[in-house]
């Protein structure tokens, strides 16, 4: 197969160029390849599948339908491989629901799905890493609800195996009431609040535990400006530490909760107005290392009914290219192959994966994508419905 008239595009360049595939390997690039079976780019880009590591299936509920369904839906929007959260139900923290979990990767159809591992059983124990990992679960996941002596456990097999934590920064005596930030809409809805301050003291406390120990941390869904000032300063300092933020929380501050929007509960919630230009700042400085859709889809039951019982979370998967694209790159935030760098090539790094380069002998796990379509996005569990959403994820390859 070749694909004429296409801009390639990955984490390092972007040039005009025509790709032959022979067998799933990209086995030549250049100029005015002929052949029998030729498709027409067009000018479309050619660029790598992307990679999202905080993914959640249909309400949390790990079995084989949702598996097979989130793999669907991630190459519909250009993602190549997607890791499930642990903290599902039932969570993946021994092996009985590993293997469980495993049985469902057979047959997709669709993007890669791996699987991370959960630290803490539901007493805040811990479970059993070593074995998990030698079963094949990709990485450890760990809530910094976690005490003290657990956390140095956690780290010390991080090291052990040369694995990333994953790590969610909140305290579990600040976010046990709260279903939103805490600040003036918190208080204009009458909702409870969550400081930012939950995140940010364990950010502080886990940078420390990773330059201790010479491990590497993931933090995973950042939304105040002041810990990624924290991390970036600690990757100054040597510290192995990375900062992951969502798509979500670059485009909408916690007003999009007015009116009791359900799709805008959030976890970690949506940030102030004034933070989101300093999430956006970040972004334009380099200093968010992973992005995220955070795609947390819930049934209607769960997320039609009062704000306060709302499951948290939405839909973004499918439409994942084309938000990016539309939000990010059209916009003249950052460049495509700055997209690729941090949608891409960085979050596959986390979890040992070499993606995000077009290049000859590799396998093109890549898409087709025409940044000429648009479209007005109608899905009501969509933070993003009504809104109007440029490119499409024409083929995968």
């Amino acid at each position: 197969m070749i694909i004429s008239n296409a801009i390639v595009c990955d984490a390092h360049s972007e040039y005009k160029a025509d790709i032959r595939i022979e067998d799933g390997i990209i086995t030549e690039i250049a100029d005015s390849l002929s052949g029998e079976d030729t498709r027409d780019a067009k000018g479309a880009y050619f660029l790598p599948l992307l990679v999202d590591t905080n993914i959640r299936l249909l309400d949390s509920t790990l079995n084989s339908k949702n598996i097979k369904n989130i793999s669907k839906e991630a190459h519909c929007g250009g993602v190549g491989v997607v890791v499930l959260n642990a903290d599902s139900t039932p969570a993946i923290d021994n092996e009985i629901v590993l293997e469980f979990a495993q049985n469902g990767l057979h047959d997709l159809e669709g993007a890669k799905v791996e699987l991370m591992l959960n630290s803490l059983k539901e007493d805040s124990t811990l479970s059993n890493i070593a074995i998990l990992l030698k079963s094949g679960a990709i990485t450890p996941y760990m809530s910094t609800i976690a005490k003290n002596d657990v956390a140095i456990k956690i780290a010390e097999y991080a090291q052990m195996y040369n694995k990333t934590i994953f790590c969610k920064a909140e305290d579990n005596s600040l976010i046990t009431s709260g279903v939103m930030l805490d600040g003036d809409i918190s208080s204009k809805l009458g909702l409870a609040g969550i400081p930012d301050l939950s995140e940010v003291l364990h950010v502080s406390r886990m940078i420390e535990i990773a330059r201790h120990f010479k491990i590497k941390i993931l933090f995973k869904s950042i939304a105040s400006p002041r810990s990624i000032f924290l991390i970036t300063k600690a990757k100054k300092d040597g510290v192995d530490v990375r900062c992951e933020v969502s798509i979500n929380h670059l485009t909408h501050s916690d007003e999009a909760c007015e009116d009791f929007n359900t799709t805008a509960k959030l976890d970690p919630p949506l940030a102030s107005r004034s933070d989101v230009e300093l999430l956006i700042e970040a972004l334009k400085n380099k200093e968010i290392d992973v992005l995220t859709t955070l795609h947390q889809p819930s049934s209607p039951i769960n997320k039609e009914v009062a704000f306060y019982d709302a499951a948290y979370g939405c839909e973004v998967l499918s439409d994942a290219m084309s938000i990016y694209y539309t939000k990010l790159v059209k916009s003249g935030l950052i460049t495509m192959s700055e997209l690729i760098q941090i949608a891409c090539k960085n979050p596959a790094s986390t979890i040992g994966l070499d993606a995000g380069e077009i290049k000859v002998g590799s396998k093109a796990n890549a898409m087709l994508f025409c940044v000429k379509s648009q479209k007005v996005l109608e899905n009501e569990q969509s933070l993003y419905n009504k809104e109007e959403l440029f490119g499409e994820v024409l083929e995968v390859y």
